[in-house]
């Protein structure tokens, strides 16, 4: 995966999206982060979540590098997901965006027969899904409204491109920190893929609907990237 898009994908996952105290109360918004890695600010990443009919939702993010990260990475990448809230669960039916070589990604979950299939990495995709399933986008919402209800679950099976992977979530603990929309009380919690030594650690404000103010992936004792609100619309 491309440098920029890996750094936005692994800061969000386990969540990312404004949610009220009540998870079923998804609203519309619109919110841009600064990327900063290894000190250096790299670039800006927006999130938006639209509604698209009663029960059904698109939930997109832009990413576009600056400075010396524009000679390394395309002027923006894109991806997205569609998704349904059934029963108070998030279930998605439509992934896009690009693998690390700049590939189409399209997959469609078919919970019928329980199975995506579509294109990843030049190759027809065909996986069975697991009950709870999510792409990396909708990942993101579900745990949140997991979160905001006290149930933020232990393990999640991620579609990814071509391969079911499973991500271990955990709530951390509270801390008040400065962003960029003032001084803000959150709850911290951290995601990793099972079995890998790479955290990332994410900080969301309850007063805010869960919404991400802050996330920062290390690996042992250093910080590879950093990701800071800077502004919400809703």
């Amino acid at each position: 995966m491309r440098l920029l898009e890996r750094i936005c994908l692994l800061a969000l996952i386990g969540g990312s999206v404004i949610v009220q105290a009540d998870p079923m109360d998804l609203k519309p918004f619109r919110a841009t982060y600064t990327i900063e890695f290894k000190g250096i600010t790299a670039g800006t990443s927006t999130l938006e979540l639209k509604r698209e009919g009663t029960d059904s939702y698109s939930y997109t993010s832009t990413n576009v590098p600056r400075g010396m990260f524009r000679i390394l990475l395309p002027d923006s990448i894109e991806q997205g997901t569609t998704f349904r809230i059934v029963d108070g669960h998030v279930v998605p039916q439509n992934y896009r965006g690009t693998d690390e070589k700049e590939r189409p990604v399209d997959l469609v979950f078919d919970w019928t027969r329980m199975r995506v299939t579509g294109v990843a990495k030049g190759q027809n995709v065909d996986l069975e899904l697991h009950v709870g399933s999510q792409d990396p986008m909708s990942l993101q919402i579900a745990s949140v409204r997991n979160l905001a209800e006290g149930k933020l679950q232990d393990t999640v099976s991620l579609v990814d491109t071509d391969k079911l992977k499973e991500y271990e979530l955990r709530r951390e603990g509270t801390a008040q920190i400065e962003t960029g929309l003032g001084k803000l009380d959150t709850v911290i919690y951290t995601s990793k893929r099972a079995g890998g030594d790479r955290v990332t650690r994410t900080w969301v404000a309850p007063a805010l609907g869960y919404l991400p103010v802050k996330a920062e992936r290390t690996r042992g004792t250093k910080t590879d990237f950093t990701l800071k609100i800077v502004s919400v619309d809703r």
